[in-house]
């Protein structure tokens, strides 16, 4: 066992895998999204209160679910580095960080045009959308504090560090509805028993969350690799790579 994460914590065994599996990944991503956006745009009928409004759904809820998600990949890689001092994991950790904070910004800029006609503003300061607000707020402050530091060594453990801190916000974004008085709208699929969604609306809504969950480990694999690029760039093993390509 020890063995076989050894073996995944190397940089050319990473290199290797990740550029088999980039292909399948980005394949699966456009071929479900694809689907995805035509089963929720075409197919599902109108929701019965908020018309075609809902239809924003299907960008919106996989865009947020990786915002944490991605925060969550970032911070457990993070961790890995710090305690076990692997530095494909650092170097996992800082590709993650720019996709997160992406699907955040879409994630709240999705989550206002849709709360305008619902609920006839903007944005308010409710506190999902304020701690998914904190939570761009950290990606930015990670990415910052990684570029702050001109030590590879001495990066890759602060950032680690406010990374793994962060995680706290995590199930604060997750119960805010429950914890909170808030406007935003409770669960309708990840409830426990029976989904509040009719299945036409929800199977398009999955496929899309799988497809989008598809091209998130596609663009962190890519990302990693660049980031081995500048990291390794010295090494035997990616001049032999890079010469053979």
């Amino acid at each position: 066992m020890f063995a076989f994460i050894h073996k995944l914590g190397s940089p050319p065994h990473f290199w290797r895998l990740s550029g088999t599996m980039v292909p399948w990944f980005s394949w699966f991503a456009v071929v479900l999204i694809a689907v995805g956006t035509v089963g929720g745009l075409w197919v599902a009928p109108p929701d019965y209160q908020q018309l075609d409004a809902f239809r924003i759904i299907y960008f919106h809820v996989p865009s947020a679910w990786l915002s944490q998600f991605g925060y969550v990949v970032m911070a457990a890689a993070a961790a890995v580095g710090l305690i076990w001092r692997i530095k494909l994991a650092h170097a996992v950790a800082a590709a993650c960080a720019p996709i997160g904070a992406s699907f955040t910004v879409v994630a709240l800029a999705t989550g206002s045009i849709w709360g305008k006609p619902m609920w006839g503003t903007w944005w308010v300061w409710d506190a999902r959308l304020t701690s998914t607000l904190v939570l761009l707020f950290l990606y930015f402050g990670y990415m910052a504090l990684r570029a702050a530091i001109d030590d590879e060594n001495r990066a890759d453990r602060a950032s680690a560090l406010l990374a793994i801190i962060g995680v706290i916000n995590i199930p604060i974004i997750k119960y805010s509805v429950e914890w909170w008085n808030t406007l935003h709208q409770p669960a309708t699929i990840s409830k426990i028993g029976k989904p509040s969604m009719d299945p036409e609306m929800l199977v398009p809504l999955l496929v899309m969350w799988l497809g989008f969950t598809f091209f998130f480990f596609a663009v962190l694999m890519v990302r990693t690799r660049a980031e081995l690029i500048a990291r390794e760039r010295n090494k035997k093993w990616l001049r032999e790579v890079i010469g053979r390509g």
